[in-house]
């Protein structure tokens, strides 16, 4: 049974700044709550259609029925289970290896799918600017399937941290007129600026960029005027771990 209440806080998670207020954040489906809960995040309650998949108190878990699973849901199509989770404390970590920065990200989908990027290709440091998408939206937790729990993510004032970190760290920049990303020698650490989904980087994160890069577009009529963000992530990442590996 899910009281009015417990409604009302679920629904409103849905916005960044009640997912603020209460420190909480939801997320859908067996695997991606497995993950959260062997990540130990801590959880704030769980409803279910079946208890007996997961392992928890029982004083966190509501039975619930299709349809309130339904009614709760943030999916077209529920799956399984719902829970709320604390959102954690970040952590400041030593990093020396890459960083991946985030110029104004705003589609779910691109940050949920850059995470998991990050995650299977070892990138540990994930900055987004301020006004990058919460990594916390229930649509980007949903497309981490879980990987968020492994990728230090935070969110900053992008011009000032790259201005800070510029002494220590090469700056690379994702742009059309950049140089070939496959003819290049490529460090194991630096800051790759990957930019928003219809502008690009900004002028003021553009202009404290060393490297521009570009992936070359092989195609015999010129028509795609640029790659998907997160497709071109893929391929920048994969093309920096490639270069360590040689």
């Amino acid at each position: 049974m899910v009281s009015k209440n417990q409604k009302k806080l679920i629904k409103s998670l849905y916005q960044k700044k009640y997912r603020k207020q209460h420190g909480l954040f939801v997320a859908e489906g067996k695997k991606v709550i497995k993950e959260l809960l062997e990540a130990n995040l801590r959880l704030h309650s769980l409803f279910t259609l079946n208890s007996n998949i997961f392992d928890i108190p029982e004083t966190l878990v509501y039975n619930v029925s299709e349809e309130e699973l339904k009614q709760i849901s943030f999916l077209t199509t529920p799956q399984v289970a719902l829970a709320i989770f604390y959102i954690p404390e970040y952590k400041e970590n030593d990093n020396d290896g890459l960083v991946l920065a985030l110029d104004d990200i705003r589609d779910p989908g691109n940050l949920g799918t850059i995470i998991r990027l990050c995650d299977w290709f070892g990138v540990k440091e994930l900055v987004c600017s301020l006004q990058t998408v919460d990594c916390y939206n229930p649509k980007v937790i949903q497309a981490t399937m879980g990987s968020i729990t492994r990728v230090n993510i935070t969110y900053k004032d992008l011009q000032q941290y790259i201005k800070t970190e510029s002494s220590n760290s090469k700056i690379f920049g994702t742009f059309m007129d950049g140089e070939n990303i496959f003819s290049l020698k490529l460090p194991e650490k630096g800051i790759i600026v990957m930019g928003n989904e219809a502008n690009g980087i900004s002028t003021a994160i553009k202009n404290l960029v060393n490297q521009k890069v570009a992936i070359p577009q092989f195609g015999q009529i010129q028509k795609t005027e640029s790659l998907n963000v997160a497709t071109a992530t893929a391929i920048i990442l994969s093309e920096f771990k490639r270069s360590s590996c040689d």
